[in-house]
This record gives structure tokens, C-alpha cells and sequence, in this order.
């Protein structure tokens, strides 16, 4: 069984997204062994320059990378990444299952993205949209998305 592990910066606060991604983690158990891992949102001082937030960015990307093993197969979520059809992520999962590291692990950084040395460690940079979305939100879309190839690799039906 294919092994999806989430990597992201920061807790998710809100209900509607804790109800939305328990769904979708519960949908998901037939297909995939799901795991997520949180790591620390550094606090953002309101006149932050650029040299603070690249350090923050930069610290946030340590702890990410911390949960990272060198086997895995890494994708970062990145509006500046490569757009993909939900058939193109069911193909991906199913080249991944087939020829690849078992693990896939998502990565959705902070509020400031991640370095460049994490960008440069991806072997895949996924774009949802342009659109800038918050990335606490992202972990539902991307659950769903993930839920969407499964069912696409396994010939069945789900909602357009």
C-alpha cells in the first residue's frame, strides 16, 4: 500500500478544516496509509525585513527537512510548481507505487514558503494555481486531490 506522509508548517485552528480533513483522512484509509506530521509556525514580527523572514523561512525548512528520509519521494506544494490534471497525479501516484520510494511526502511549507535548499531537495514542485491560498486550507485541497487520483487508479467513480 502506498504510504502518503504530509509534512506541513503550523496547526490547522479552524473546525470546518479539522471536519473537512478528517473526512477525507477517513475516505483515504481504503487507499493509502496517511500519516501527517506538523512542525513549529514561527511567530512573523509585523515589521519584519527581509533578512528576519528568510531566517524564519529558513528555520521552518529545518524542520521540515528533519522529517524527511532521504528515500522519499518529495513534493512540494509551490504556487510557482508545475500545474498537473487529477489524472496526472493518479499516474504519478501510480509510477510512484510501481517504480519508486514507497513513501511520497508532501511538503506545504509557512506562510513564507520554504528555502531554496528544500525547494532544490523536491523532486517534484506542484503548483495548485497562481492563486495564493492559505496553507492551512491546503491541506484539505490536497487531501482531496489525493482522495480524487486514488479513485481515478482504482476505476471508480467520484463526483467532476
Amino acid at each position: 500500500m502506498l504510504h502518503i506522509k504530509i509534512v506541513c508548517v503550523g496547526r490547522v485552528r479552524e473546525k470546518y478544516l479539522i471536519e473537512g480533513i478528517r473526512e477525507y483522512e477517513k475516505r483515504l484509509r481504503a487507499y493509502v496509509r496517511l500519516e501527517f506530521v506538523e512542525t513549529a509556525d514561527l511567530a512573523i514580527p509585523s515589521q519584519a525585513g527581509l533578512k528576519i523572514c528568510e531566517q524564519i523561512r529558513c528555520q521552518e525548512s529545518d524542520g521540515i527537512r528533519a522529517r524527511i528520509k532521504e528515500s522519499d519521494y518529495v513534493v512540494l506544494l509551490d504556487r510557482l510548481g508545475e500545474n498537473v490534471s487529477s489524472e496526472g497525479l493518479a499516474a504519478l501516484l501510480d509510477e510512484r507505487a510501481l517504480h519508486g520510494p514507497a513513501r511520497i511526502v508532501f511538503v506545504i511549507g509557512g506562510s513564507l514558503g520554504v528555502d531554496e535548499a528544500l525547494r532544490r531537495q523536491a523532486d517534484w514542485v506542484w503548483s495548485f494555481s497562481a492563486l495564493t491560498f492559505p496553507h492551512q486550507l491546503m491541506r484539505l485541497m490536497l487531501l482531496e486531490q489525493v482522495y480524487r487520483a486514488c479513485k481515478i487508479r482504482a476505476h471508480e467513480v467520484y463526483h467532476k
